[in-house]
This record gives C-alpha cells, structure tokens and sequence, in this order.
C-alpha cells in the first residue's frame, strides 16, 4: 500500500487540506470557528475542577460536599464529552483517509475516548461512596486526565500544525492589512 501523500501530486494535497478547513455542515460551526475546540473547555473545565474537588476531600476539607461535587463535575464532564465528541466526528469527516492529519485524528479520538470511558467508570465507582471521598475515583480520574492531556496536545497538532478547521492564510492575512 503506497502512501498517498508521498505519491500524490501537489494539487492533491492541497485539495485535501482546503477540505479540512471547511465544516462539513453549519452544526460544526462556521468556516474559521468550529465548535469542538469551544465545547471541549467544558468537560476539560469539569474535570480538571474534580480533581481539584477529590483533593480536597481526601485532605478532610469538607469531603461530603467537596466529593459529591467531584462526582457531579465528573459526569457534567463526561454529557459534556459527548456532545463534544459528535463536533470532532463532524470534523474527523472531513479528514481524507491515509493522511497524517486523519491518523492524527483517529489517535486524538482514541485517547478522549478512553477518558470518556474512564471517567464514566470513576463515576459509577463514586456512586458506591456516596458522601465520602473515593480514592480508587481519584486514581482513575488522574489517569483519565492524562489522557486528556495527550489528546488536547493532539488536537493543538491537528489546528496548529495541520490547520484543520483554520481559515486559509489569505483569510488570515486580512486580519494583518
């Protein structure tokens, strides 16, 4: 199997790359704004503050309230995921197979996918201590939150080094005249 950014002629690749800075429908948000990179702070913003939350509680400052808190950003973080997931799949569509821009993608999908997972799973074991602080609900939400951590820097290759879903550089220029 040959790769086709290798074989391909430029024409090609540029044709390909026009076509991951477009949205694929208006849900997507529009040219040079999609929604996933905004919908994403939401769960990173939930969980982050649940961890934050877990500390708290496992330091005895107030663990009944600070450990339901924790559960509860949990699962606002992972509705939050969903509806952020649909976004990015919007935008992973628009990825042609066989590039490193799509490959980037599947491994960026795998990683908030094994997050989603993970915290889904923090929040049932946490459902188990109700009012008290879960030790074994911080350790899996620290390692969810590593995933996270790998997928954003993902996600900052896929806008930052391969501009997907990024206005074209004649747009952005007009910013600068």
């Amino acid at each position: 199997m040959t790769n086709r950014n290798i074989s391909a002629p430029a024409g090609a690749a540029e044709e390909r790359q026009a076509r991951a800075k477009r949205p694929r429908t208006a849900l997507a948000g529009p040219y040079g704004h999609p929604l996933h990179a905004t919908v994403v702070t939401v769960p990173i913003g939930a969980w982050t503050a649940s961890v934050v939350f877990d500390i708290l509680a496992l330091c005895g400052v107030e663990p009944r309230a600070f450990s339901l808190g924790a559960q509860w950003l949990v699962a606002i973080g992972v509705i939050a995921a969903l509806g952020a997931a649909v976004l990015g799949l919007l935008d992973l569509s628009q990825l042609e197979k066989g590039t490193k821009a799509r490959r980037t993608a599947l491994i960026h999908l795998g990683f908030n996918s094994a997050a989603i997972v993970l915290f889904a799973i923090g929040f049932v074991v946490r459902t188990t201590q109700v009012g008290q602080a879960s030790v074994a609900g911080f350790v899996v939400s620290l390692v969810a939150l590593a995933c996270v951590g790998v997928s954003g820097f993902l996600g900052g290759e896929l806008a930052y080094r391969y501009g997907v879903r990024v206005a074209d550089e004649a747009t952005q220029r007009k910013g600068f005249e």
